[in-house]
């Protein structure tokens, strides 16, 4: 699953938070629905304007920042602060 043309980041009210494209219903929503026992189902019936992909493409984005292989979101937001604190 490609997540990156599912999941953007909206910058708005000062914080970086990955959401679904085209809503502002964030990533984390998603997961943590899931990790308290709900299902797609009961996910796509409160929002409809999700599809399952949506959801795959959620799982997959957690997925790959477990495995390190993208960056965390304060990565992009704080990037010259991490480079002046570690260099």
């Amino acid at each position: 699953m490609n997540w990156r043309t599912r999941i953007f980041v909206d910058r708005t009210d000062n914080e970086d938070t990955a959401c679904i494209q085209g809503t502002r219903i964030p990533v984390s929503f998603i997961l943590d629905t899931l990790s308290a026992g709900g299902t797609r189902k009961d996910i796509l019936s409160r929002y409809p304007e999700l599809s399952s992909e949506d959801i795959s493409a959620a799982l997959a984005y957690a997925s790959d920042l477990v495995r390190e292989t993208i960056p965390p979101m304060s990565a992009y937001v704080s990037s010259k602060f991490f480079r002046s604190f570690y260099t």
